[in-house]
């Protein structure tokens, strides 16, 4: 009960803390870029990564402030909670209320990713009819290529056919994540990008409008690191 208690204090502390950091103009700029923050303050990003090392990790107070519901204090749990404490229940929890690119990617990039359970999560928020649910499974393999050091190509080659199978999905928010999954396991190595070429190669053909998106996209790209 003490420790409820203190993460819950903290939680207050830092949030009166974020609406004193918080900056209306901030929130302008971010709506040109398709993000409109449910209770957003407009703290910045190196505002809050500089916040979330002064206060350390900590599981309670991540989920004290998560439960704020304000946009600011969501991306700063993610920073500070303590992916070994982090439960499949509690994923999908946060995944069923994300609303925004901006959330979803900070989640996944910055404490998801780092959890056992990350690769299942991937395999099954790709399959939901929600939109960042379902985006948040395609961001999950993205930052998994970049981050996941040591992981197999198995891994990522797991990950190809759901990319097929997603990149039908004509939301911008889906395909946006669809394609990047693709460009960053093509990233990996030479292996998988001969691999995610491929898969490219055979979506920018397709006469699915947002197949051929995502496939022409990631050639681009793709094509140009063979190159250098």
């Amino acid at each position: 009960m003490t420790a409820h208690l203190t993460a819950a204090r903290r939680a207050q502390e830092i949030i009166r803390k974020l609406c004193a950091l918080g900056n209306p103009r901030n929130l302008a700029g971010m709506a040109r870029y398709g993000i409109v923050p449910r209770n957003g303050l407009g703290v910045s990003m190196p505002l809050l990564r500089g916040f979330a090392r002064e206060i350390g990790h900590d599981h309670s107070l991540a989920q004290k402030l998560w439960a704020s519901g304000i946009h600011d204090a969501r991306i700063l749990a993610a920073l500070v909670d303590e992916p070994g404490k982090v439960t499949p229940a509690q994923m999908d929890r946060w995944a069923k209320t994300l609303y925004s690119w901006d959330i979803c990617d900070q989640v996944c990039g910055n404490l998801f990713d780092k959890t056992p359970y990350a690769y299942e999560k991937a395999r099954v928020w790709r399959c939901s009819p929600r939109e960042y649910v379902k985006r948040a499974g395609f961001v999950m393999m993205a930052v998994l290529a970049v981050h996941d050091k040591r992981a197999a190509d198995a891994r990522f080659l797991a990950f190809l056919p759901m990319i097929r199978d997603g990149a039908g999905d004509g939301r911008n928010f889906v395909k946006k994540a669809v394609n990047w999954a693709l460009r960053q396991i093509g990233k990996r190595n030479p292996a998988l990008r001969k691999e995610a070429l491929a898969l490219a190669a055979e979506l920018a053909v397709s006469p699915d409008a947002a197949s051929r998106w995502v496939g022409r996209g990631a050639l681009r790209e793709l094509k140009k690191i063979g190159r250098r």
